[in-house]
């Protein structure tokens, strides 16, 4: 679906310059504290209204497949009522000095409201939660300030990497693991230096990578395709330790890049895993579910169906080998890439 001219409006920036603090520069500084109060108290009430009526629309509507496997309501009504709610929700923030110039972004903002089905006040505190973890982490320097120089010998025991685009443009991460070694992994880094590197990569993601693939299919892309292979994955390997780091991992996934998983390929999945997979498909979220396919070893026409050859690496059944480059899954390979090349 193409962006409405609204959408592009609200993505430009509306600050004047007038301070040079992220923080601070949104907040009207010619009224009371009295008035400010007064008008978080109307923003709330007008922010509950418009989380009923998104909420309501999107029950009610009709709804299809689009080309990108993803179920929405195509209805022009619809439309107007998520920007009212992304514009709502931009005003509560600036409002309570919660929105920095670098999160002021009408797709971010959105995908926050996504993940908590439009409930403005469920998604500012999912915001403000995600600030803090940031502010925590150091994230806003960690392209800069990390230097995960341990990676090489980290490929090796968790076989892991972008490459490639699929049809509908969107970067593919392809993560190998049946193929990760814990004992192996924790000898050449810690998992505190793996985090980071996790979260750097999601940076690298939002910053570098949806921008070069944004640009290249010239339509907005702010997810990736998953494509988790599980092969020689069997229940009694998933041990406490390793569930632990693979929670800790999802959970900061899901609390703070919310809805950048736009599709999701389990393959070789074999009995003992779909058992697991049966148990756990429950606890997760419907919307989540339905972007999560699980295969057998016969995954490579359904691959194929969204991704072309060439840019599906031999062992999933494709044309591409990236020989140059030491392999597939250390290459890099993508629009972001040849961008930095030109």
């Amino acid at each position: 679906m193409a962006m409405p001219e609204t959408f592009e409006q609200f993505a430009r920036p509306s600050h004047d310059g007038s301070s040079g603090n992220e923080g601070d520069n949104q907040s009207d500084f010619g009224i009371s504290e009295e008035e400010r109060k007064k008008r978080i108290r109307v923003l709330k009430m007008k922010a509950k209204k418009v989380s009923g009526k998104v909420k309501n629309s999107f029950k009610k509507k009709s709804r299809t497949r689009n080309d990108h496997g993803s179920s929405i309501p195509v209805d022009d009504d619809w439309e107007k009522e998520v920007v009212e709610a992304v514009s709502t929700f931009r005003e509560v923030l600036i409002m309570e000095n919660l929105l920095p110039r670098k999160h002021d972004d009408y797709h971010e903002l959105l995908r926050f409201l996504k993940a908590r089905k439009f409930d403005i006040e469920k998604a500012k505190k999912m915001w403000v939660n995600m600030l803090q973890w940031r502010q925590d982490f150091g994230t806003d320097t960690i392209m800069e300030d990390f230097d995960f120089r341990e990676r090489n010998e980290m490929l090796q025991c968790y076989p892991q990497g972008y490459h490639g685009v699929d049809k509908a443009g969107r970067p593919i991460y392809i993560e190998r693991l049946g193929k990760l070694n814990v004992d192996k992994l924790l000898e050449v880094t810690t998992l505190d230096r793996y985090i980071k590197y996790h979260v750097q990569e999601f940076e690298k993601s939002l910053t570098i990578r949806f921008p070069a693939c944004t640009k290249a299919a010239q339509r907005h892309i702010d997810s990736s395709l998953t494509i988790l292979d599980v092969e020689g994955v069997v229940l009694k390997n998933l041990t406490k330790p390793m569930r632990e780091f693979i929670m800790e991992l999802q959970k900061i996934d899901n609390d703070i890049y919310p809805e950048t998983l736009g599709q999701m390929f389990i393959i070789n999945a074999g009995p003992g895993f779909r058992l697991l997979w049966n148990v756990l498909k429950p606890f997760i979220d419907p919307y989540t579910a339905s972007k999560i396919h699980v295969l057998d070893n016969s995954y490579r026409s359904k691959l194929l169906e969204v991704i072309n050859g060439s840019e599906l690496p031999e062992f999933l059944g494709g044309s591409c080998s990236c020989a140059k480059d030491g392999g597939c899954l250390r290459a890099d390979k993508g629009p972001w890439r040849d961008q930095s090349l030109s």
